[in-house]
């Protein structure tokens, strides 16, 4: 059942013992969010493995408390910021809501309720829920929801007016300077073990031209995300980065804005290939996810063929494939 910003929250007070769920690996967006939500309405926040590293540095810095890897009889579980199942890892969903800002999303069908806006990052959602409700928002929670929305907006290289406007009226709110935000957020070390994965995939980048645009595939054990963002600053136009958990793949997926005004809807194609490959994935047009089953080469290749279908301007004429590196 979807709901509006009043009737979300006024649903939420009919419970008594809530649990706002993270996806795994808790950015700010998925935090800030759920410690908003559980000031306003009380509760508890739960993740899945964790935070990331500007998430844990922002928890540390406000204080805010979480359950990893939660268990237990929650009367609701609200499952925020988190487009499919397999960000949760498995966690058995009974009764629960959703609140998210994904292009598409695969929980919402089975959820007792949900709150689904097309916007830059679930805070600027959770904000409207409490502007609306006239819930009070307290200086801690005004730094959260600003730090969710310059972070999951990549400092604004991907934001709407609505995020700039919410941030504007979360400073105005609260008297918080943008100057903290942002010393806070830039004070966060770089973790080496990124840095290496950063390296690892432009070694083992695979390049295919077609016409101007540059597609690129590459693997790393870890921080699949960061890599393909890295790859995109440094000239490619749209990535696939795999990595290999058991049995699953997963894949992270990267586009340029110029990519994505022709055509190329990631959310759209990871959702795509998932049901092929026997599994989820999900996101934003410019960047996106999936878990699925099978060969990782034949995952990305399927990918490459699925955008190189989108953006070859003549059918018959054959990319340019240049492999820089097949070193593992």
């Amino acid at each position: 059942m979807e709901l509006n910003e009043s009737e979300f929250f006024n649903q939420l007070l009919d419970y008594n013992n809530i649990l706002y769920l993270c996806h795994r690996n808790a950015d700010p967006d998925a935090l800030g969010s759920a410690f908003a939500l559980k000031e306003a309405v009380g509760g508890t926040i739960g993740v899945i493995e964790g935070c990331d590293r500007v998430a844990s540095q922002i928890a540390g810095q406000l204080n805010i408390e979480f359950v990893n890897e939660p268990n237990g009889d929650f009367d609701l579980v609200v499952v925020v910021d988190t487009s499919t199942p397999a960000q949760l890892n498995g966690f058995p969903l009974k009764t629960y809501a959703v609140i998210d800002h994904h292009a598409s999303t695969s929980l919402n069908e089975k959820a007792a309720f949900y709150l689904h806006r097309n916007k830059s990052s679930t805070a600027e959602i959770v904000l409207e829920v409490l502007m609306k409700t006239g819930a009070p928002i307290m200086r801690r929670t005004a730094f959260a929801l600003i730090s969710g929305i310059i972070t999951d907006t990549g400092n604004f290289r991907h934001a709407t007016s609505d995020s700039f406007k919410a941030v504007a009226e979360l400073l105005e709110l609260s008297g918080i300077e943008y100057s903290e935000v942002m010393d806070m957020l830039s004070s966060v070390p770089q973790d080496v073990s990124m840095r290496i994965a950063f390296l690892k995939a432009a070694q083992r980048a695979v390049i295919e031209r077609v016409d101007d645009w540059i597609i690129v595939t590459s693997r790393v054990s870890s921080f699949g995300g960061a890599a393909a963002s890295g790859l995109i600053s440094i000239g490619a136009d749209v990535v696939f980065v795999a990595s290999k958990q058991d049995d699953i793949v997963k894949v992270s997926a990267r586009a340029r804005r110029e990519a994505q005004n022709v055509g190329v809807n990631l959310a759209k194609l990871m959702e795509d290939i998932s049901v092929k490959f026997n599994g989820t994935g999900g996101g934003h047009e410019g960047a996106a996810g999936m878990d699925v089953q099978g060969e990782m080469e034949n995952v990305l290749d399927a990918c490459v063929e699925y955008v190189k279908s989108l953006l070859k301007k003549n059918p018959d004429e054959k990319p340019v494939q240049e492999k820089l590196s097949q070193m593992r």
